[in-house]
């Protein structure tokens, strides 16, 4: 759930910067927060529907997806900012949606092996899985 909720925000974030003509940081800035807010939702709602309050919720979702998601989002943005041109790319252009691409993809194969380690050792998103 939280690299999906994570790709999410990041994406979401990425386009509204653009369309909006914010500068590079606060763009990324906004990203981050929407990659974060929507990594923890996700990972949130089914605990939710499984009878856990908010706070119970908010603890496990944050204690799962912290650090998977701070490593996506370095990549990803760290990414964003060095491939030539991409974030200035406009909406509708080939090299903003192939760099957000190929960002997310390789942020994602960087999230892996801590997901693996964390859940092999009952951390990360193992903490989530027992509860739903």
């Amino acid at each position: 759930h939280c690299l999906a909720g994570c790709a999410i925000g990041e994406v979401a974030g990425m386009v509204i910067g653009t369309a909006l003509g914010w500068g590079n940081l606060e763009t990324i800035l906004l990203a981050i927060a929407l990659a974060f807010l929507s990594g923890y939702a996700l990972t949130m709602l089914p605990l939710m529907r499984s009878g856990y309050g908010v706070k119970a919720a908010t603890r496990l979702a944050l204690a799962a997806d912290t650090a998977s998601i701070a490593v996506m989002e370095v990549v990803d943005n760290l990414l964003m900012w060095v491939i030539p041109g991409a974030m200035d790319a406009p909406l509708d252009s080939p090299l903003f949606w192939g760099s957000l691409t190929i960002a997310l993809l390789l942020a994602g194969a960087a999230a892996f092996p801590l997901n693996r380690w964390l859940i092999a050792r009952g951390l990360g998103h193992a903490l989530a899985h027992v509860h739903h």
